[in-house]
């Protein structure tokens, strides 16, 4: 039989496509794939949420199963509320490509959509977060996505207390790693939340950043990281990811570690700092693209040479942003980890219709697809997420 997927906008490639894109990525790059860091046995997803209505078996949507899916729906509202740490521009990708699924099966399904999104000022303390999710428990939204910086317990029990009054949480884009438990003995991991949407901090961030340093430097060479706040969850999985790559050859040293705080301009500072104390040093690592950013900007302001192919210093950061595929493009950056704000933002969709609507039961963890991307596979990494950023939703 024909296994039946709910499909996709034109504007957001299969997970498929982009583990391919991801393999192609680190090959053309000169990085090997990880190997099995990316994901355990016990949290790799036996799919998206598309799979659990049944898999991806099928090239396209079904007449008579969308219209049995509308039966089904009958007009109903879903009301959604979207909380990330910060209003960046990684979030708005997130949203959009959410958006985009949103009027696709509107269109299909005959659904229809509220969206309230309501951003932090403390993303990287969590503090606001009991308000923001207390407001749209208030308010009676039908789901929650949420990110936040707060501690996992902190969040956790916010989840459950929402899920007491009808209202269901969706993580995102977190640091799951730090308190992931065991589901040989929790079908559920122990968790409030219905899933988390996301990718592997350690391994698909870190780990292949630091790989992607070392094919490029052959293996030798100085590093300076700038990192995220200290006590940051993301910070931590990130930066054992790198340290653990960068170990694994015995020519690379850190030189030294700093703190940009996940924004340019304090990134910018930070590597200032460093490379007025090691101007000879070969590659750069920031933990997200606005650091990675600020780096690349204080190698030019410092007269030093950036990465060219051959010689300079190499820089990489990770998000995936449309203004970093251009600073690629513009070779004022080296290379960055695309983690994928288009397939998250479409999974949270996917994810959460098949649950609260075709009662689906769904993997408590789904990791995306990543992938290192440089001058090599810059084009088409950067016209997925224009494609994206133009598509047709708009709640």
């Amino acid at each position: 039989m024909m296994a039946y997927t709910l499909g996709r906008t034109s504007h957001s490639p299969s997970r498929r496509m982009l583990l391919i894109a991801g393999i192609t990525a680190v090959g053309t790059a000169g990085c090997s794939t990880v190997a099995k860091p990316v994901t355990s046995s016990a949290t790799e997803p036996s799919g998206n949420a598309a799979s659990a209505v049944s898999g991806e078996g099928s090239f396209g949507p079904d007449p008579a199963a969308d219209a049995a899916i509308r039966k089904i729906v009958n007009g109903r509202t879903i009301s959604i509320g979207f909380a990330p740490p910060i209003l960046s521009e990684w979030y708005q990708q997130v949203q959009k490509s959410a958006w985009n699924t949103m009027k696709d099966y509107s269109d299909r399904f005959g659904v229809k959509w509220t969206w309230e999104r309501q951003g932090a000022n403390d993303a990287h303390s969590g503090s606001s977060i009991t308000d923001t999710i207390q407001g749209f428990v208030a308010r009676k939204v039908d789901v929650m996505f949420v990110c936040s910086a707060a501690k996992p317990a902190t969040n956790q029990a916010l989840y459950q207390t929402a899920a007491a009054q009808g209202v269901n949480t969706y993580q995102f884009n977190q640091p799951v790693e730090i308190t992931n438990p065991n589901q040989n003995t929790q079908p559920t991991a122990g968790l409030a939340n219905v899933a988390n949407v996301g990718y592997d901090n350690r391994w698909q961030s870190g780990y292949i950043a630091g790989q992607y340093i070392a094919q490029t430097l052959k293996g030798k060479g100085t590093v300076i990281a700038i990192t995220g706040p200290s006590g940051s969850d993301w910070t931590t999985l990130r930066l054992q990811g790198f340290r653990q790559a960068i170990a694994n050859y015995s020519g690379l040293t850190i030189v030294a570690e700093a703190s940009g705080d996940y924004v340019r301009d304090k990134g910018l500072a930070a590597a200032q700092a460093l490379l007025t104390k090691y101007p000879h040093v070969d590659a750069i690592y920031g933990e997200n693209e606005d650091m990675a950013l600020g780096a690349s900007a204080a190698v030019s302001a410092a007269n030093l040479k950036l990465w060219n192919g051959s010689s300079g210093i190499v820089v990489i950061g990770a998000d995936g942003l449309v203004s970093g595929m251009k600073a690629i493009q513009g070779g004022t950056l080296t290379a960055t980890v695309d983690v994928n704000s288009v397939e998250i933002g479409r999974q949270l969709i996917e994810t959460a219709f098949a649950h609260e609507v075709l009662k689906q039961n769904v993997p408590v963890f789904e990791d995306v697809s990543t992938a290192v991307v440089d001058a090599t596979n810059v084009d088409w990494h950067l016209a997925n997420l224009q494609g994206t950023m133009a598509g047709p939703g708009n709640y």
